[in-house]
């Protein structure tokens, strides 16, 4: 079994001697797949021990609950002549300095030439001993951050064969200091891969024979349906299938993967996937026409015509967030809408943030949806919030903008102020389509969006009842102010038991819009300023554009 991608590159540095100290972060409270006769699935450590670290000859691990412990090697280690003079230390100074103090020990020896002992030392939870939120005037962290940085510079330390290994599952919750040491190598370890869930289900087959049976198939099924979740979480998933003797469908693991990967997400993303089209959307045909043609070069592999996000601007209720759902029906791909990841701890905006974009990367093909993209993405200029929004700002642009996402990640921003949205994430390279939705220009086209929103409800309105209610149908009307409409008349209906037509024109009486005209006006004179592409933009408003159009 070949390595993962993510091991061979640290094998490879190591064994380079480019470098000796590696930051892993990500995906390391997974289990993972240990090959052998059979293979089997065990823990991240024990997968570094078994795979990576075999021909080091002492191996040390320190955590804060167990201190410093020998993980291989005991007998060599007790030969250290300090070991008799003092246990070994708990806490983060005294056992950081007693690591360096071995370190030291063993550099000297093989300087000598009297002997060289391989060593290893993995630093588990190193967000706990090295936190980023903590200051490095600190006497106590500030020592802790100089000997670690050591182990990566001191030239009798990298002059003999040393590695260490700062584990963490978010790089942002470590101190800058070590995070961004030049001499330590910074190795993502993502979700796993379709390829690597399947030989992790291989390696679990025996462990649950009715629904790892030995059709490959089925292996094959349940790994593409569980990418983007982890493998403890796949595990969980065909333990309680195991254990009710339930062969999944898709539908069942359709959701079971949005409840694995909310859940796994912390509650920091929605999950959905959707069954409608874009025949649900009514008018826009120019965007529609427009979208269509993308997911055609999406689904044909052609990435290098595809747009790496889209902006949807316009006012309140025209329909933003239901556009995405049904783009997503179409093209048949999920949608993955960013909650609220801003945490006032902290650090922990960020290592949300990580935690999504590792979710994001293993999904494969995906919308990513933000909405009130104005508010949630962050500006330039960090104001008054310790720097987050700065912070927030530069992770976003930096994965929006990343080549290796194109044809994978579909990034789409939504908001009704877009002139608010930092001009450098709606650039092409990040942003290359903007997509303007208005509310109706007509009374005609009123009466066809409440029409096809009352048939929805058994509401069934005919080409004479135009007539009816025309006086009284709004020119601008947005699709969720006709949504309210349209509900609005269904219970007159349901109660009255009046004719549709009757309930609507009840409606319509006394109706008042629930955004004002001016606020709709000006709103859409922004969409119009940002729209990618003049058809975009209906020819009854374009006025509205000053001639730009």
């Amino acid at each position: 079994m070949a390595l993962p991608a993510w091991a061979g590159r640290l094998v490879d540095l190591y064994e380079s001697g480019a470098y000796n100290q590696f930051l892993i972060f990500g995906n390391i409270q997974d289990r993972l797949t240990i090959p052998g006769a059979p293979a089997r699935i065990s823990s991240f450590a024990e997968f570094l021990m078994a795979v990576l670290l075999p021909r080091f000859d002492v191996v040390l691990s320190y955590d804060l609950g167990n201190g410093i412990r020998v993980e291989k090697g005991g007998e060599i280690f007790s030969s250290w002549p300090a070991l008799k003079e003092r246990p070994l230390a708990k806490q983060p100074l005294a056992a950081v300095e007693s690591l360096t103090q071995y370190f030291r020990y063993c550099g000297n020896l093989a300087r000598l030439q009297r002997q060289t002992v391989q060593v290893a030392c993995l630093v588990k939870n190193a967000e706990l001993i090295a936190p980023a939120g903590g200051a490095a005037s600190d006497h106590e962290l500030g020592a802790v951050l100089t000997l670690i940085r050591d182990w990566s510079m001191d030239n009798l330390l990298t002059g003999h064969p040393l590695a260490t290994f700062l584990l963490s599952e978010n790089l942002s919750d470590i101190h800058p200091l070590l995070a961004r040491n030049p001499r330590a190598q910074r190795i993502s370890v993502p979700l796993p891969s379709a390829e690597e869930m399947t030989t992790a289900l291989e390696a679990m087959a025996p462990h649950y024979p009715f629904v790892l049976d030995g059709n490959a198939s089925r292996k094959s099924e349940l790994a593409g349906a569980l990418v983007g979740s982890t493998i403890v979480a796949a595990e969980s998933c065909i333990k309680e299938l195991e254990h009710a003797r339930k062969a999944p469908t898709s539908a069942d693991l359709a959701e079971v993967k949005k409840q694995i990967i909310q859940a796994e997400s912390q509650g920091l993303v929605d999950f959905m996937q959707s069954s409608m089209t874009l025949d649900a959307v009514q008018g826009h045909d120019a965007v529609k026409a427009w979208l269509r043609q993308d997911i055609a070069l999406w689904k044909s592999g052609d990435v290098n015509a595809l747009p790496k996000g889209y902006l949807l601007s316009g006012p309140v209720g025209t329909g933003k967030s239901f556009l995405v759902q049904c783009l997503a029906g179409e093209a048949s791909v999920p949608v993955v809408k960013l909650k609220n990841f801003r945490d006032r701890w902290v650090g922990s905006t960020e290592s949300n943030l990580e935690r999504i974009f590792r979710l994001l990367r293993a999904l494969g093909r995906c919308y990513v949806f933000i909405d009130e993209a104005d508010q949630m993405l962050g500006k330039r200029e960090s104001g008054g919030d310790s720097g987050v929004s700065g912070r927030v700002y530069s992770m976003i642009a930096e994965e929006m903008s990343d080549p290796a996402n194109r044809g994978k990640i579909l990034w789409v921003l939504a908001s009704s102020r877009p002139d608010l949205i930092e001009v450098d994430l709606k650039r092409p390279g990040r942003v290359d389509v903007k997509i303007p939705l208005f509310p109706t220009c007509s009374a005609q086209e009123s009466f066809d969006l409440l029409r096809f929103l009352a048939a929805q409800r058994g509401l069934q309105l005919h080409d004479s009842d135009f007539s009816v209610v025309e006086k009284l149908l709004p020119d601008w009307l947005t699709p969720g102010a006709a949504e309210a409409l349209a509900v609005k008349a269904y219970r007159a209906h349901r109660i009255g038991q009046e004719s549709a037509v009757a309930a609507l024109l009840a409606c319509l009486e006394g109706y008042r819009p629930p955004v004002s005209r001016d606020i709709l006006e000006f709103q859409m004179r922004i969409a119009i300023a940002e729209a990618s592409d003049p058809s975009f933009v209906p020819p009854s408003f374009r006025m509205l554009g000053g001639g730009t159009q």
